[in-house]
């Protein structure tokens, strides 16, 4: 299973915050297939992800406050379903910064909220990316993920 992680911005930045990002999707690799991308546009995210070719259609997770709430064991329980039923790549995007549209929201197969707080996007992406790594550690009984 492919994992793609996704943040709808209009500029990239560098800095700490990207490097812990790569830091934790690097550590991603050994469990599957990760990558970032980044899109200055909500539409241009939606169109290349209509484009991707695969036996399956990606599984798409929009990071928004109305979705789920999910822990961490939630979350890897989850990703465990999604390959187990045979995806091929799940998608997780973090929105642009005025939120997703409603049409948007549909087009999700999870809507998934980090909570009631406001982070920025880099700050975002961290969490997003250090979240889905945990969920693989558990989902491989990697002691990286006590319980606590």
């Amino acid at each position: 299973m492919r994992i793609t992680l996704v943040a709808i911005a209009p500029r990239s930045r560098s800095g700490p915050f990207e490097e812990l990002s790569s830091e934790y999707l690097s550590r991603l690799q050994p469990y599957a297939p990760a990558e970032a991308q980044l899109y200055r546009t909500s539409a241009a995210f939606f169109e290349a992800t209509e484009k991707q070719k695969a036996r399956t259609s990606p599984v798409l997770v929009l990071l928004d406050p109305r979705g789920k709430q999910l822990s961490s064991e939630q979350l890897a329980q989850w990703i465990s379903r999604q390959r187990d039923e045979g995806q091929q790549q799940i998608v997780f995007a973090i929105g642009p910064a005025d939120g997703w549209s409603d049409e948007e929201r549909r087009r999700a197969t999870l809507l998934w909220s980090f909570g009631p707080l406001t982070l920025p996007h880099e700050l975002a992406r961290v969490v997003l990316s250090e979240q889905v790594y945990r969920a693989f550690t558990i989902m491989n009984g990697h002691p990286y993920h006590c319980g606590h």
